[in-house]
């Protein structure tokens, strides 16, 4: 089984905020598998399903994004998930808006949500979707700035990022992580890649109705 997270900040307010740029990830990935988010036994939501013969679990924390950490910890314990088989989406404010970067484990890079799940795993070497937000105009308005909502300009460099972020979310179910970084870290996310995995869903059907 295999686990993708996408933090956030879990009230209506946040919605379309930089920060919550992996709940927006996992909203689309989940239009794309054709799941809905169920609330499950804890502060998260969570959707399940199968993914060409890989079943799938999908989660968004609603413990805020400085304490993901517990929510993640508790599904990973309640399925018995490999840490090599978790996925974070998270925002990155050391990216420019749209980039996408994938790395196999690492340093939170001052990604609070990462931060905390490092902390509750004890762990960092699980697989992250690094979504470029781009940095503050001013120096020292980091906390306004995330929590500002994407500007009308900025939103079709977003959308385009959010699609191939989702790309790169069923490439890692089907091909794992090395594979996926060959494929989907590259500086132009506009430009087709012939090697990559095919965008459509060949099979979309729910696992067992076991509730976390």
């Amino acid at each position: 089984m295999k686990l993708i997270v996408g933090l956030g900040n879990p009230e209506p307010r946040y919605d379309g905020t930089r920060h919550n740029i992996g709940f927006a990830v996992l909203d689309a990935l989940a239009k794309e598998l054709g799941v809905a988010f169920r609330a499950g036994k804890g502060e998260f939501l969570y959707a399940k399903t199968v993914y060409h013969g890989v079943d799938v679990l999908l989660q968004k924390p609603l413990t805020y994004m400085n304490l993901s950490g517990k929510a993640v910890r508790d599904l990973m314990h309640f399925y018995k998930i490999s840490i090599s088989d978790v996925l974070v989406v998270c925002d990155d404010l050391n990216l420019a808006l749209g980039t996408i970067r994938l790395r196999a484990k690492g340093s939170d890079g001052g990604q609070n949500g990462l931060k905390n799940i490092i902390a509750e795993l004890g762990r960092s070497d699980f697989a992250r979707l690094r979504f470029g937000i781009g940095s503050p105009p001013h120096k020292g308005d980091t906390a306004n700035y995330v929590l500002s909502k994407f500007l009308p300009a900025e939103q079709p460099i977003v959308d385009t990022a959010i699609a191939y972020s989702v790309r790169a979310c069923l490439s890692f179910l089907e091909h794992g992580i090395e594979l996926t970084m060959t494929r989907f870290n590259r500086r132009d996310i506009t430009t087709p890649d012939r090697n990559s995995p095919q965008d459509t869903v060949t099979e979309k059907r729910s696992a067992s109705s076991q509730t976390p």
